[in-house]
Order: C-alpha cells, then structure tokens, then sequence
C-alpha cells in the first residue's frame, strides 16, 4: 500500500519516522507500508538463517530486515528476509547508524525474498530486475503460495534461474550443493 501520494527522495526516506514500527519500502520514490510477515515467512527466513549458520557463513554477515538501496527509475530501497553480505559489506556495514546497504557499499552476495499472498509480482518481477540491476549474485525467491523456491544466479548482468519443488536438492551457485529440499525450506525446517 502507497503512503503518501507524492514522490518521496531518498533524504527523505531516510529520515522519515511515523512513530510507529511498520516497516517500508521505497520503490521509485513511493513510500510502500510493507504487510506484517506471516508466522511461516518469518519461520522459513529463520530456519535459512540458521542453515547457513550451519554451512559456515559468519554471522555478522547475516542480515534480517536489512534494508538494501537498488537502483530503478528513482532510488529504490528494499528489505530482503534474509540477507548475506560480502566480507568487504559486512565491513562496510560496521559501525553504520542505520542497517541500510547504500549504493556506494559492495552489493550483498545473496538475498532471500519470501513471497506474501498478493506480493508475487513485487519479488518475481520488480526485485528480480532491481536486484539484477545491483549486481547482486544470487537470489532466492521462496514461495509458500506455488511449493517451489527459484534460486537465481546473476550472469552478465541477468538472472538465470533453477526451479526447485519437493524433495529435489537444491544447488546455491555461491555454497554448492546444500543438505536441503524445497520442501524443507517452504516448511521453515518444520518436520525436516
């Protein structure tokens, strides 16, 4: 849902405060009120971040709600469920008073979107060519509504992508072959 009916700058987004804890997205200067995450989005982005606590990522490389400023018509800002930075933009990040990857710090090195009931052509469509855009190298769309999550790797400036359902295996392009099924993760690891 838009918020306010005039086009927002990024100054302006940054210092925009409402005094409540919605969160927002900035999609070409539009102030976007993000929908309350569903128990299962919120149990699937846990369950990766704790997979890849597992396969050995370092934790402050690992982000949730980390919001990651993509170029689009105007300055684009958007919050991934998950997040992996790069060493150099987890070194970039130190220290930083807002957990915000600005367009002048290295891209994140893989995001994951879950995707909400009437959200698919945002993470499908738009965040695909954003991130694309970015120069981010893998990004996971996972979707509850379709039982299937698309990893996608970033090549020449596109995406290309491998679709998994069920009990396949999944490949991340960046961490190999992974001890996970779709099916374990649209799960959120329950029963896995």
């Amino acid at each position: 849902m838009t918020v306010a009916a005039q086009k927002m700058t990024f100054a302006e987004f940054l210092s925009y405060d409402d005094g409540t804890d919605a969160v927002y997205e900035l999609e070409n200067g539009e102030l976007i009120a993000m929908p309350a995450e569903s128990d299962l989005n919120q149990r699937i982005a846990s369950y990766l971040f704790a997979v890849l606590l597992q396969l050995g990522v370092p934790s402050y490389r690992l982000r949730i709600g980390i919001e990651v400023a993509v170029s689009a018509k105007r300055l684009s800002v958007r919050v991934p469920d998950l997040t992996v930075l790069s060493e150099e933009g987890a070194t970039a990040l130190a220290g930083a008073s807002r957990s915000l990857v600005s367009l002048e710090m290295p891209p994140p090195w893989l995001v994951v979107e879950v995707v909400s009931p009437n959200q698919e052509k945002r993470d499908y469509r738009y965040k695909r060519s954003e991130y694309a855009a970015r120069g981010i190298m893998e990004y996971w769309i996972v979707d509850p509504i379709q039982a299937r999550v698309t990893v996608l790797e970033w090549v020449e400036g596109l995406y290309e992508e491998q679709v998994y359902t069920g009990d396949k295996q999944m490949i991340s392009p960046l961490l190999g072959r992974l001890e996970l099924t779709a099916a374990q993760v649209l799960q959120g690891g329950e029963n896995a």
